[in-house]
């Protein structure tokens, strides 16, 4: 339902029960009079585990405490594409952008956590795909910015004591807990240990080094997109000697560009995490393999054949120049 036209906009907070979506939505309460919003929340039943209902009633309760409204409990069925976490995950998104339509919502804020971006930023690192794999998870993402981020540069411990001075009780997921997620090893055993070796910092540097990446990866694809203009011809074939003189960043952007225009998949999310334990929004990761290998159709050519990606999209070198299509 829109609301009226003079109506303040309506901020959602997602909240799973946990500490850090519950010191997010005890913060959105105290701000939102001050910020000139109204307050919301929705929280998800995934219906993965025994008493899901019941934990999503109990989080519509405390919402409504805390002064929010509207407040929504949404069950979602998961399918199984991409394993548990990711379909999970889709489910979720799904359920939030439809929260945000029925209730007119200019925002819905996630609770992802610093320590969630280090997380992130390391998961990023074993994966091996480059500088946007670095950066993180966005501050604002999905269409027109609807997701908001503001606790990544708040400690997850911070978000903790913040429930606990307010007496807010809060939900612990075991799925955080559970080393079959790779997030979860990384958590309770990766961080630790880096800590250990290195000294404490360690998060906040990850954290840096995601805005960091994040810049360098931005200023990067801009410098793509207006190279990607002067190395096309008329017929959307790619000259290969304006490409070879291109900085390797950039070339390998412009062919990743092409290749998804011509149909391959766009780039993936990071791997999922457990149901509500942070790294929602990811880098691309999509076979960067498979752009080398069309790359060294450009710095390494020897007669080679069509590279084929994803998506049965061809790249081939022709007379000087790259034509990439699919079928």
């Amino acid at each position: 339902m829109s609301p009226a036209a003079d109506a303040p906009p309506l901020v959602l907070v997602a909240c799973s029960g946990g500490a850090d979506s519950m010191a997010l939505a005890s913060a959105l309460a105290f701000e939102a009079p001050k910020l000139g919003v109204r307050a919301g929340g929705i929280t998800i039943d995934h219906g993965l585990q025994d008493g899901s209902d019941l934990r999503a009633a109990e989080v519509v309760v405390r919402l409504r405490a805390l002064g929010l409204d509207p407040v929504d409990a949404v069950a979602v069925q998961v399918g199984a594409e991409g394993g548990p976490e990711a379909a999970a995950r889709d489910a979720r998104y799904a359920a939030l952008d439809a929260a945000a339509e029925r209730h007119g919502a200019a925002a819905i804020l996630l609770g992802h956590t610093r320590d969630d971006q280090a997380e992130t930023v390391l998961l990023g690192l074993a994966r091996g795909s480059g500088t946007r794999s670095l950066s993180g998870m966005a501050a604002t993402t999905g269409r027109g910015g609807r997701y908001r981020r503001p606790f990544l540069e708040v400690d997850r411990q911070t978000a903790r004591k913040a429930c606990l001075i307010q007496s807010l009780p809060v939900w612990d997921d075991p799925h955080n807990a559970d080393p079959l997620y790779t997030r979860s090893r990384l958590r309770h055993e990766g961080l630790p240990a880096l800590e250990k070796a290195l000294g404490k910092g360690v998060v906040e540097a990850l954290a840096r080094t995601a805005q960091l990446s994040r810049d360098d990866a931005d200023a990067l694809d801009s410098w793509a997109a207006d190279a990607e203009r002067t190395v096309i011809d008329e017929r959307g074939a790619l000259d290969a000697a304006k490409l070879y003189a291109l900085p390797a960043a950039v070339r390998r952007r412009v062919l990743r560009r092409a290749a998804i225009a011509a149909g391959a998949p766009p780039p993936a999310r990071a791997p999922p995490s457990p149901l509500w334990g942070g790294g929602e929004e990811g880098p691309p990761a999509r076979c960067p393999r498979h752009i080398e290998e069309v790359d060294r159709l450009i710095t390494a050519w020897r007669g080679q054949g069509t590279v084929n990606l994803p998506g049965r999209v061809g790249v081939r070198r022709q007379g000087g120049r790259l034509v990439i299509r699919q079928g």
